[in-house]
């Protein structure tokens, strides 16, 4: 059903209904947003995130224009179901999801594991995907992409011992800019108030650092298949998933857009979002 002047569609994260679809024995949670019709702009999220960690001034900006699904993935938040213990097979589940939301074609915003799974998604099914954009994410194979495991743990310890949200230091800088841009992150992901997700579990987020390893230490993939227009994204310097395997992934992927924001971690989208969700608007735009 398309939205009429007498219904406008909810352009607000804060306020986008909490909703369910079954898929391959799964219910999946999801949210949507924005005007129906055209292309929906599908969001992949990130290592241990749920429906409550995307970026509202980012989503907002999107869902003016673009019709916006978020959801989580199997055995995350409130879907059911356990987490696969491969990125493919999360790829799978994405999959399973898209179709039975009735969709053949869509635009793919992809965060960190996000865009790994749509990497993988990509490779599987080319003719589902319009235009892709990657951030703070790494190919299959890449260089250190192993390690994020080990870099995880670090900076959750080191968030507990101050009382931070780990997500303080491991997206952002730890310099006065970095604090200040964690702290305003982790105040805007408090907006909404209403029907929170559940919080992912500690096996769900361990089953999806080994995938993440997995797919580290896995072969090298052929990223010259990907012919969709690609917009890339990271900050200059990520400590989770390092900068270079954006540039990595921006030479691999024929005709892609790399933009490297300065003095940012793996929340560079988020620490820029003033200026990142307006690129992001023109790209799809396009």
């Amino acid at each position: 059903m398309t939205a009429t002047s007498n219904h406008p569609a909810i352009t607000s994260y804060a306020k986008a209904p909490a909703r369910t679809i079954d898929a391959g024995g799964v219910s999946f949670a999801y949210r949507e947003l924005g005007p129906r019709g055209g292309v929906p702009v599908v969001f992949f999220v990130h290592l241990a995130a749920t429906l409550d960690n995307w970026d509202p001034r980012i989503i907002d900006a999107i869902a003016k224009e673009h019709h916006v699904i978020t959801f989580d993935n199997r055995g995350v938040g409130a879907s059911t179901g356990t987490v696969p213990d491969s990125v493919e097979e999360m790829a799978d589940d994405a999959y399973a999801f898209i179709k039975a939301l009735g969709f053949d074609k869509i635009d793919v915003f992809a965060f960190s594991l996000g865009g790994m799974i749509a990497q993988a998604l990509l490779l599987k099914r080319p003719e589902l995907v319009r235009k892709l954009i990657l951030a703070g994410t790494g190919p299959k194979g890449g260089k250190d992409m192993d390690k994020i495991a080990g870099i995880t743990y670090y900076d959750i310890l080191r968030a507990t011992l101050t009382r931070a949200d780990p997500k303080e230091f491991l997206f952002f800088n730890r310099n006065a800019t970095g604090k200040r841009a964690g702290k305003a992150f982790v105040k805007r992901l408090e907006e909404r108030t209403a029907e929170r997700d559940a919080p992912i579990t500690v096996k769900a987020f361990q089953t999806q650092l080994k995938a993440i390893k997995k797919w580290g230490l896995g072969a090298s993939a052929d990223l010259s298949t990907i012919t969709q227009p690609t917009l890339i994204a990271n900050g200059d310097n990520d400590r989770m998933v390092p900068s270079v395997l954006s540039e990595d992934l921006h030479r691999r992927i024929t005709g892609s857009e790399l933009i490297i924001y300065p003095d940012s971690g793996h929340g560079g989208i988020f620490q820029f979002h003033d200026r990142f969700a307006p690129a992001a608007v023109e790209f799809l735009a396009r």
